[in-house]
């Protein structure tokens, strides 16, 4: 059983950068590819991004593509979302996604996982 924490969540104005954080419960986080998606209100959970075990590979939804960065630190049992010139639209709970056996594009084509963290809320303001 894995278990993934989000944190960094928060309120910020459109155009604001913010970065959040998942930590892994696991001493093999580095063989689970690792994904975000988001839910908004009144909205299905949707794909953001995804990397793969060794970082090399990294896919984004064409909606954050160019603005937001995925990217993972095996030694420390975390992946990283940045988040830059937010948009209000981009207002939604935030989910780490971890799987041991998908790939990331995979993960983006199912838009399932194996395990899930909590989320973490981003509200962007206009």
């Amino acid at each position: 059983q894995v278990q993934l924490v989000e944190s960094g969540g928060g309120l910020v104005q459109a155009g604001d950068s913010l970065r959040v954080s998942c930590a892994a419960s696991t001493r093999t986080f580095s063989t689970y590819v690792m994904g975000w998606f988001r839910q908004a209100p009144g909205n299905e959970r949707e794909f953001v991004a995804s990397i793969s075990t060794s970082g090399i590979t990294t896919l984004y939804s064409d909606s954050v593509r160019g603005r937001f960065t995925i990217s993972r630190d095996n030694g420390k049992n975390t992946v990283y979302l940045q988040m830059n010139s937010l948009k209000p639209e981009d207002t939604a709970v935030y989910y780490c996604a971890a799987d041991p056996t998908r790939s990331a594009q995979a993960l983006r084509i199912a838009q399932r996982a194996a395990y899930w963290g909590q989320g973490t809320q981003v509200t962007v303001s206009s």
